[in-house]
């Protein structure tokens, strides 16, 4: 899509496209394969990675070092690499997650099995994990005020939000594949813009315009209608189609968001205003590790169906200091559901949860206050919240009200066996419990306990890895 303006010998590239192909670890994979095959892009954006996303892939590492990056990593470069390298598309992505060296690894392996139409670059951006820096400089954790050597649970996990900086020096040697760990979501679309554009580092009226942009793509399908819809006040078509953003980027800033015509969803001024506010605090002050942004004056016009131009955001200096995500072993949770139907449905599951909350007090030593009993279908998600029904309230109305419930009892313990206890005593109401339960279902995982502190930039440095694959 690079339109290029050549004057005097030189190159000066006037507009670039960057295409949203994941907004989380999860995402759907064929959106981006859309994108990559028709949209003309000049860069292909993975965002996939989350606070807790990035500790559990140092768990991962921890029982094997080769692993740690994002699990769809490898599905998703699978997916799109012959589109993008046909296009000449830059694919830009934090699926490193815990591991990048490991994921480039792994990317690297995969295109030497499966063949590639030509020479692939791949560079591994490595320098977010400070774990070590951070045992070393015993920093205040934020929500307590307390160092990091006071808390007695073990850390897991310690990873600077590194910004554009740290990718930049990738796309200065040509990489076709980027593939970093914990860098900021709207910096992995700011890097291409101030590598294409030439922008200074310290204009931050220009980086608060392109983290403004990355921030409106970094959660793809949000854009165009996807976490908008909500049926009658708020229509979308095509949701079983819905396809990813793209972008269309000059050297000024200036914007217009777009989604193809063949794909499904809805991209309008709506869309642009609900993911502008998505996590913002205080839109005059969005900090990011490259800039101060200010979205208070961003305005959207639609140009025309699925076209909408941005402008009006702005930036100040950036942060000293960078956020350092804190990944702490929290404990086990445990969780055990089971349905029940018909007349005195609520009755029936509410006598379950008290069951299974005296067995495990009584055989298992998990007290009552570690535990949470949930009625799904009673109103148990609004727990407090006004209208709410209450935990004994309405019970003769609940009859005829509410047909079916599932009862839900779930608890964050201190080992492994007691959490499959909670798992355990649920199934067993089948024939021991109220009548006619069914469809149980437990599960039983490890905690990571998410905090946040600060590091110096001096104290946060970053490399490039590059790797080779030859056609």
């Amino acid at each position: 899509m690079g339109v290029d303006m050549r004057t005097d010998n030189e190159t000066q590239v006037q507009t670039i496209r960057l295409g949203a192909g994941a907004g989380f670890a999860g995402d759907r994979i064929d959106p981006a394969v859309e994108l990559a095959e028709h949209a003309d892009l000049d860069y292909l954006i993975f965002e996939c990675l989350g606070e807790r996303t990035v500790s559990a892939g140092q768990l991962r590492r921890r029982q094997d070092p080769d692993t740690g990056y994002d699990p769809l990593l490898l599905a998703r470069i699978d997916a799109v690499i012959d589109h993008t390298l046909a296009a000449g598309a830059t694919v830009i992505t934090n699926a490193g997650s815990a591991n990048p060296l490991a994921a480039a690894d792994a990317v690297a392996t995969m295109l030497r099995q499966r063949g590639v139409a030509r020479p692939v670059r791949i560079a591994a951006v490595t320098g977010d994990d400070v774990g070590a820096t951070i045992r070393v400089v015993d920093p205040d954790v934020w929500e307590t005020g307390k160092p990091v050597s006071r808390y007695a649970s073990e850390l897991l996990s310690a990873n600077a939000y590194i910004g554009a900086d740290a990718l930049i020096p990738a796309l200065e040697q040509n990489a076709d594949i980027v593939i970093a760990g914990r860098v900021a979501d709207p910096s992995l679309y700011l890097a291409p813009m101030i590598h294409e554009f030439g922008w200074s580092r310290e204009d931050y009226p220009l980086l608060g315009k392109g983290t403004c942009i990355g921030h409106l793509l970094e959660c793809a399908g949000q854009l165009t209608g996807g976490y908008f819809a909500d049926p009658g006040p708020k229509d979308v078509p095509g949701l079983a189609t819905l396809g990813f953003p793209y972008v269309d980027v000059e050297s000024d800033g200036s914007a217009v968001v777009g989604k193809l015509e063949r794909s499904g969803g809805l991209l309008d001024v709506r869309t642009c205003r609900e993911q502008l506010l998505y996590e913002v605090h205080d839109p005059r002050r969005y900090i990011t590790p490259d800039v101060t942004a200010d979205f208070s004056r961003v305005e959207f016009t639609e140009i025309g169906p699925g076209r909408v131009q941005v402008s009006g955001a702005s930036g100040a200096e950036k942060p000293d200091a960078l956020k350092v995500s804190l990944g702490f072993r929290g404990g086990f949770t445990g969780e055990g559901q089971i349905s029940y139907a018909g007349p005195r449905a609520e009755e029936r599951a509410r006598l379950g949860g008290e069951i299974v909350v005296e067995r495990l007090e009584m055989l298992h030593d998990v007290p009552a206050h570690l535990l949470t009993t949930e009625l799904i279908g009673t109103g148990s998600a609004f727990r407090g919240a006004p209208g709410a029904r209450g935990p004994l309230a309405e019970r003769e109305a609940s009859v005829s009200l509410i047909p079916e419930v599932r009862l839900r009892v779930s608890g964050v313990v201190d080992s492994k066996e007691k959490a499959d206890a909670i798992r355990w005593e649920v199934e067993t109401l089948y024939t021991n419990g109220p009548a006619a339960g069914g469809g149980a279902r437990g599960s039983v995982s490890e905690v990571v306990a998410i905090r946040a502190a600060s590091l110096s930039r001096s104290d946060v440095l970053t490399d490039i890895h590059i790797k080779e694959v030859t056609a």
